[in-house]
């Protein structure tokens, strides 16, 4: 992960539990299943922190809105893929230079508490 330099910000939304479709197995398929989301994001900040308004700043309401709506109403037959279509939301706001997306997929194996995969990108200013 990026190092935090002046005037940027790092936003993380942790833990954001979802219910979607994931996985190739009939039950799977069939059933929704709980995925857990971390996202870490980085944007300039100088102008939000300079005039205190939200229209200068990155609303992670409206990325978190759009990341729900994604996730509960689409299938997904790998966690891979799932994981590389949040990353590409996230990344749609031009003001974003970095954001890891983290997806959990909790009991996905008999003996651990989840299986996860985390993405990342990355553009110049």
């Amino acid at each position: 992960m990026p190092q935090l330099i002046p005037g940027m910000a790092r936003i993380r939304v942790k833990n954001l539990m979802l219910r979607t479709f994931i996985g190739i197995n009939d039950d799977e398929v069939r059933n929704k299943q709980d995925v857990l989301i971390n996202l870490s994001i980085l944007y300039p900040a100088s102008d939000a922190v300079a005039g205190n308004q939200i229209e200068q700043a990155l609303n992670y309401r409206t990325i978190t809105k759009a990341i729900i709506n994604h996730v509960e109403n689409n299938r997904f037959a790998l966690l891979e893929r799932l994981t590389q279509e949040l990353l590409d939301l996230v990344m749609s706001y031009p003001q974003v230079r970095y954001a890891e997306v983290e997806v959990d997929k909790p009991h996905a194996l008999r003996f651990a508490e989840s299986v996860s995969i985390t993405l990342s990108n990355s553009r110049e200013a």
